[in-house]
């Protein structure tokens, strides 16, 4: 059996090497070609070039190397077609991995199979559609996502969300946070929303900190953003940072926290994993508040309220997004910690939690396609 896989960022190579790891435990004559990080090449797979060319976001960042992309996207539909493989499967990265698919797809029929669905419930709904021309084939993480897919035609299984894999908190390192209540600030992990929200968390946080002089706050940066979050902690209560690119600290931080302040996001189903209840706040320029609230389909941007089916989790988005108001609703959330106990113990078992892991539940769905 012949796979081509292709992923072009980090949380792609994750779900492409358990992809890759369950396919080997149910089918082992199959080999693979294509596109991948180091997880990926780790499960047997020689990429066709470094995956990391293919990380570009933003406007700004992908102009200057739009040439260059669209040759690496020729030159892999170009080996997608000469290694004729059984199934084709893109991951993520909709961009790049979609032109490959729909360029295979004008010369051949190559089943494909796109693993992460496109968030068409939140906006601009006519992805599906362009998308069913040429994939086959959907693997969602979310479990609300498959009628959206089928409904434009395209056969879709809910495999599970990689939150709910990976090992549990080291309890040392989580009793080393020590006793007393404990806050988790999670401002983001790209400059523009740092710079825009640490004031905002700053200013929530020194009110709830006036309210309880033992609340401790631990912030979780990312390398690349640590030097800025530093420059804005002049304004905050005492607050320990800690590197996020240690996986197990941060995981034990997350375990550790009584409770969370976080940007919008995927970080509130690392949070609901933790079973850490959160109020999420997020800011944005006016004209990218402005499209976004005419273009969304959703009145909640946090999973945990979409996984439930109704708003939990707090939020403050846009022009809510104010230290005040984030205060108070953290100080409710402190006297009654419990509120969200029932929400987040809810999302994870409906994200596959206590199953067989999504790397696996994905294989067995590409199979089964492949009848």
């Amino acid at each position: 059996m012949k796979v081509f896989v292709i992923a072009g960022e980090a949380s792609g190579d994750r779900l492409g090497a358990a992809l890759m790891e369950g396919l080997k435990s149910l089918r082992p004559d199959v080999t693979f070609d294509g596109v991948g990080g180091p997880l990926m090449q780790a499960q047997g797979m020689e990429s066709l070039f470094a995956m990391d060319e293919l990380s570009v976001m933003g406007l700004t960042e992908v102009l200057p190397q739009y040439l260059h992309l669209r040759r690496r996207m020729i030159q892999t539909a170009d080996a997608v077609l000469n290694a004729r493989p059984d199934v084709l499967i893109t991951i993520d990265s909709p961009d790049f991995c979609l032109r490959v698919a729909a360029r295979v797809r004008r010369s051949a029929r190559i089943r494909t199979v796109h693993y992460v669905a496109p968030s068409v419930w939140a906006w601009r709904p006519g992805r599906a559609r362009k998308m069913a021309a040429h994939v086959d084939q959907v693997l969602a993480l979310l479990p609300f996502e498959p009628p959206y897919m089928e409904a434009a035609g395209m056969r879709c299984d809910f495999v599970g969300h990689p939150v709910v894999s990976g090992p549990d908190a080291d309890a040392d390192l989580v009793a080393a946070f020590g006793d007393g209540p404990l806050l988790l600030a999670l401002p983001g992990s790209r400059k523009s929303e740092v710079s825009r929200l640490m004031p905002v968390f700053g200013d929530a946080l020194g009110r709830l900190k006036a309210h309880r002089p033992d609340l401790r706050i631990v912030l979780p940066a990312v390398p690349h953003v640590a030097g800025l979050i530093r420059d804005h902690l002049a304004d905050w209560p005492e607050t320990r940072v800690i590197d996020a690119s240690d996986t197990a600290l941060k995981r034990a931080a997350f375990a550790a926290a009584d409770l969370s302040l976080a940007a919008s996001g995927t970080v509130s189903l690392e949070l609901a994993r933790a079973r850490t209840p959160m109020v999420v706040a997020y800011d944005m320029s006016w004209l990218s508040w402005q499209i976004m609230r005419r273009m969304a389909l959703i009145d909640t941007v946090t999973l945990v309220n979409l996984v439930v089916g109704e708003k939990v989790v707090p939020e403050f988005l846009g022009p809510a997004c104010k230290g005040e108001a984030i205060a108070d609703a953290l100080r409710t959330l402190m006297d009654d910690p419990t509120s969200q106990e029932r929400a987040l113990e809810q999302t994870m078992h409906a994200l596959g939690e206590g199953g067989d892991p999504p790397g696996l539940r994905a294989a067995r769905a590409v199979l089964d396609g492949l009848g």
